[in-house]
């Protein structure tokens, strides 16, 4: 008569025990993910977000290398005796050897010749693209900051600093942004129009003026998360423990502020691509150096004859700004745990 095997006995005669491979692959399961790491792999499944992150991405290289684009192509931001590149009887368009719009597309000048100026459409091309993403980007980096600063502080502290950061922000959201940008132009152009530096005054007066107009919005947004935060149980423990109020913000606060901000700067930047094109395009942005805004500006009168002169900006700023939006788009999703697609 056999010996009756228990189920403990069953089980390990079929099954065997469990393997180390087993058991981490089941660790891996059951392991717990950062909320920034589902944001990524949420992203990372999007395929519209991959193809505008290395659109974007491209454009950046584009910024970053724009010295050596010119340089392998053999291009330059300046030109020397432009009546040797232009039809000057012929309304100043380039001589059809030059390029389009009455000749083929040469090595020499990929993109063609600029009328009137000569200047070679690809170096103005990339370093237009190197000035709306830099002044986009710094404008965006001290819009940002101010915010979040005056956000947190309005919302943490309450009472007194509260009503007069709020004031004081609704004060700057009733002021029209193209009214202050038309109105400061001239004043920093009729102050600053016989310094030698005056290219560089240019640029950094305009981001001053995107920096300061546009720190509102995500000011008003930090100040709300604030409001809801400051009374959860993890900062009345910090309160209780005595922890300076720095610290509270740095290091409680501010972590879990993480996503509101990230979404915010997503939107923003394209918000500044956009508006450094447009004040370049009215002729109160940068009007010293290459920028997308300035050569549409400047193609406008030559439309109907050279259509791709306008063309080209155009599509870089279209590209870039659909791009950062659909992205924005994406980061938000992706870090909103109630978004389903």
């Amino acid at each position: 008569m056999s010996a009756y095997a228990g189920p403990d006995t069953v089980g390990q005669s079929s099954e065997g025990p469990p393997s180390a491979d087993h058991e981490s692959e089941r660790a891996k399961e059951i392991a717990g993910k950062s909320p920034m790491r589902i944001a990524f792999g949420r992203l990372a499944r999007d395929k519209i977000a991959v193809v505008c992150a290395f659109v974007v991405l491209a454009f950046v290289l584009i910024a970053i290398f724009a010295g050596t684009i010119c340089n392998i192509f053999n291009v330059s931001t300046e030109t020397v005796l432009a009546s040797q590149y232009l039809d000057v009887l012929g309304g100043g368009l380039p001589k059809p050897e030059y390029g389009p719009p009455n000749g083929g597309f040469t090595i020499e000048h990929p993109f063609g010749l600029a009328p009137r100026t000569a200047n070679d459409n690809l170096a103005w091309w990339v370093f237009g693209c190197r000035t709306s993403l830099s002044i986009a980007l710094l404008a965006t980096i001290f819009a940002s900051v101010t915010g979040v600063v005056l956000g947190l502080t309005a919302g943490f502290l309450g009472g007194m600093v509260d009503r007069i950061i709020s004031f004081v922000t609704d004060l700057f959201l009733t002021i029209p942004f193209l009214l202050a940008a038309l109105t400061l132009a001239p004043i920093v152009s009729e102050r600053f129009r016989e310094s030698p530096n005056y290219p560089q005054i240019q640029f950094y007066n305009l981001i001053m003026v995107l920096a300061v107009f546009g720190w509102m919005p995500i000011a008003r947004l930090i100040r709300g998360e604030v409001l809801s935060l400051r009374e959860r149980e993890f900062i009345m423990s910090a309160r209780v423990l005595g922890m300076p109020t720095g610290r509270i913000l740095l290091r409680e606060l501010l972590p879990n502020l993480a996503a509101p901000i990230v979404v915010t700067i997503s939107l923003m930047l394209p918000a500044f691509v956009s508006a450094e094109a447009t004040l370049a395009f009215l002729g109160i942005g940068v009007t010293e150096s290459p920028s997308w805004g300035q050569t549409i500006n400047l193609a406008v009168d030559f439309f109907e004859i050279y259509p791709l002169y306008l063309y080209e900006p155009l599509l870089g700023v279209v590209l870039l700004v659909l791009s950062l939006n659909l992205l924005g788009d994406a980061v938000r999703d992706a870090l909103d745990p109630k978004t389903r697609r």
